[in-house]
């Protein structure tokens, strides 16, 4: 997961080059952003999302674990953290990878992230709240 500045085509194919494997298939809700997926080199599906009122009322969802992991997401951000600032969002996503990606083996997270603490200098206080040490999106073309 990645925190992108705004939905346009052109930030969301750098996105898509940088993170899915070329002739990848890419479903997506239909957004109009997505035009070009083709031409970039990956198969689209985009399908219609029903609107909000309609998913309350039971129509399914045309992309339902991605809405399950965001809805995770949700959910995990204001119980454990009851809200968080924009500036210090993509550190809870990257958390929220980590431990989604280590859920089925409690220990190896463990290990893992004490490896990771052991082999790191201190991050001081600065470097946390201002996100110094964090690549953007425009860094990474």
């Amino acid at each position: 997961m990645a925190l992108i500045p705004d939905f346009k085509n052109t930030t969301l194919l750098a996105f898509l080059k940088q993170n899915v494997m070329p002739g990848s298939t890419v479903y997506t809700d239909g957004l109009k952003s997505f035009a070009g997926l083709p031409e970039a080199g990956f198969q689209h599906v985009p399908r219609i999302q029903p609107l909000r009122i309609d998913l309350r009322k039971g129509a399914k969802s045309v992309l339902p674990l991605a809405d399950r992991a965001i809805g995770n997401l949700q959910q995990w951000l204001i119980g454990t953290y009851h809200g968080v600032s924009r500036d210090q969002l993509q550190v809870y996503l990257d958390e929220f990878v980590f431990r989604h990606n280590r859920r089925r083996q409690p220990m190896a997270a463990f290990q893992t992230l004490l490896g990771l603490g052991t082999g790191r200098k201190p991050t001081s206080y600065k470097q946390i709240r201002g996100g110094a040490d964090l690549p953007t999106l425009s860094n990474q073309d």
